[in-house]
């Protein structure tokens, strides 16, 4: 019997979407039963390389380790990589298929491509879609799906495969998600209701309210009401919660330029902490990179876009970028590639990540990503970088600085190493290290390692904290999560839609869909 299954939509983008999703989950696997996430469509920067070398979202991975399952294409298997405004890379069940433009990708057949077309269009993808969600829910107790953005995009609703279209194409009950901190939640309840079409509407079973700061009493009589202006209720009432650090979806949705993450698990364990600036490049992809060294108590680190913000850094991460090219174009344009050069003539600690480490070598030579030819890099360090048509995803494994260390790489860019130290297939040169590896500094003893070497290099009186623990800082978030769900949801109302799908009876809310 096919498993019982729930798509969490939101009014907005970045409505609370994933953490919601990750929340059920979590709670749902602590009730013993057998769960497992999807999301159709994403739109995001931040991927992750599944044991077989599949790319998904970060999330849908953060969302599988929610639910205690090894994370699959299956969980998401459509991707789209921003290259640009106008286009993006599509990937499809893990692998990439194309460069598709958004008139094209959002097209009735998938329209004119970018490069190449992506096979058989939006319908086929549609099939592929469904057939995953199907797949999952055959072996799984439950599924617990996302939707992206917001149902009522009506101008994208004929061709949706991630909201409305897969709720219908599956029969899936749909619970959507306000987040009350922007304002207007009960309109946005509403009127995303109300600009749904009458068999979409009949999947939405009710809402769920998240981020509420105060007293709960002052917001029941609105939910009372609308309630009766919709015929639904409301699941829940989440309350904010500072903290979360969980893998966010998109880069591009969120200004980090003066984000600080920082450490607030425990006091310093030196006299000194360490401030790390991250470069807040263009397309930025996988900036989660950095989440394991703000784990570090005494680890401060900030997202930056000025030379004078890095005056005080003990180390300048360059991270990963959907465009090296145009990165590399914006750090000069900046006048922090400048800062970089300084900083690698004085033996200041810099740290180049995937598209970071291409741009710190001496050449690129790039006819894929885009399309520039010949261009000389910061020469930082001695590597050569050739951008293939190919890309590169894999786990790799491998020890660095006396410790045992994993990662994950996805790139076009293929780098020829001709000198300096090996590191993590890369290279160091002085005070200067490069990697393609992703997620590398979520190894407990090769971060507390690399931040001691860093700590040498400037002079701080830097302890690092023997027993951080990055995956169990995880799971303390992930269980934080299903506690909200467990707390301040009605989870018996809950279940009883994953296991039954909505009321039959649901109110239509006039005027629909166009």
């Amino acid at each position: 019997m096919m498993g019982g299954g729930l798509l969490v939509a939101g009014t907005t983008s970045d409505a609370g979407k994933s953490v919601v999703t990750a929340g059920i989950c979590r709670w749902l696997v602590r009730q013993g039963v057998k769960v497992a996430p999807f999301k159709g469509q994403n739109m995001s920067l931040n991927s992750f390389v599944t044991r077989d070398g599949a790319e998904i979202g970060r999330a849908q991975a953060m969302q599988a380790q929610a639910a205690r399952v090894e994370p699959s294409a299956l969980m998401n298997p459509v991707l789209l990589k921003p290259g640009g405004d106008r286009t993006s890379q599509v990937v499809l069940m893990g692998r990439p298929v194309g460069e598709m433009s958004a008139r094209g990708f959002f097209g009735p057949a998938g329209g004119p491509a970018a490069g190449q077309p992506v096979p058989g269009g939006r319908e086929a993808l549609l099939g592929t879609v469904v057939e995953c969600l199907e797949e999952l829910r055959a072996t799984h107790d439950a599924v617990i799906c996302e939707g992206a953005g917001s149902p009522a995009e009506i101008n994208l609703r004929r061709t949706d495969i991630v909201n409305m279209g897969v709720a219908r194409a599956a029969g899936l009950p749909v619970v959507v998600v306000g987040d009350i901190d922007r304002g207007g939640v009960f309109a946005s309840f509403f009127g995303t209701t109300a600009l749904l079409a009458p068999e979409d509407q009949a999947l939405v079973a009710g809402y769920l309210v998240n981020k509420f700061r105060g007293d709960v009493s002052l917001l029941e009589p609105g939910l009372d009401m609308l309630r009766g202006l919709t015929g639904r209720p409301t699941y829940g009432v989440l309350p904010f919660q500072h903290g979360l650090g969980i893998d966010e979806e998109d880069g591009l949705r969120v200004s980090l330029r003066g984000t600080v993450r920082e450490s607030s698990v425990a006091p310093p364990a030196g006299a000194e902490v360490l401030r790390i600036a991250v470069c807040a490049v263009p397309l930025m992809s996988n900036f989660t990179d950095v989440d394991a060294l703000a784990a570090e108590p005494g680890v401060v680190v900030r997202f930056v876009d000025r030379p004078e913000e890095t005056a005080d850094a003990d180390l300048v991460v360059v991270p990963g970028t959907r465009g090296t090219v145009g990165a590399l174009r914006w750090l000069q344009e900046r006048g922090l590639a400048r800062v970089l050069r300084e900083r690698a003539a004085e033996g200041r600690p810099v740290l180049g990540i995937c598209g970071g480490f291409q741009l710190l070598g001496a050449h690129i030579e790039d006819e894929v990503e885009s399309r520039a030819g010949a261009v000389d890099a910061l020469g930082l360090l001695p590597v050569r970088v050739r951008f293939a048509r190919e890309k590169t995803l894999g786990r790799p494994s491998g020890t660095a600085l006396g410790e045992r260390v994993e990662g994950y790489e996805i790139h076009h860019g293929v780098a020829e190493v001709l000198g300096g130290e090996p590191f993590l297939d890369g290279c160091r040169s002085g005070a200067v290290w490069g990697t393609h590896w992703h997620g590398s500094l979520e190894s407990d003893g090769f971060r507390r390692a690399f931040l001691r070497e860093v700590a040498a290099l400037t002079g701080r009186r830097f302890v690092a904290a023997p027993d951080t623990s990055f995956a169990a800082l995880r799971e303390e978030q992930l269980d934080r999560l299903g506690d909200l769900i467990e707390r301040h949801a009605d989870t018996d109302a809950l279940w009883r839609l994953i296991e039954s799908g909505p009321a039959p009876d649901l109110p239509f809310v006039p005027p629909g869909a166009p």
